[in-house]
């Protein structure tokens, strides 16, 4: 346990920081399924489905949860199965 104030201060933050980031995360994962199965269903909405998906990667990206390059890869690989679920 920390002594000193702002290494208190710091373990609050660190701790409510993860929080958030844990919450980012995990609405990441349920959107990003949801767009694949969607795309796997061949659904009507499926290309809002991979929008919204794309767009939480960009918001995870831009809260520095994701790097810039997981969120490309994300956002490519998504973007893969959608076109070849369109062929």
């Amino acid at each position: 346990m920390p002594n000193i104030k702002s290494q208190k201060d710091r373990v609050a933050q660190a701790a409510k920081e993860n929080l958030r980031n844990r919450m980012v995360k995990s609405n990441l994962k349920t959107v990003v399924k949801k767009a694949d199965a969607a795309i796997a269903a061949n659904a009507d909405d499926k290309d809002a489905a991979v929008l919204a998906a794309v767009s939480a990667i960009d918001k995870a990206k831009s809260k520095g949860v994701l790097h810039k390059n997981t969120a490309a890869r994300k956002i490519s690989r998504l973007a893969k199965r959608a076109n070849k679920a369109e062929a």
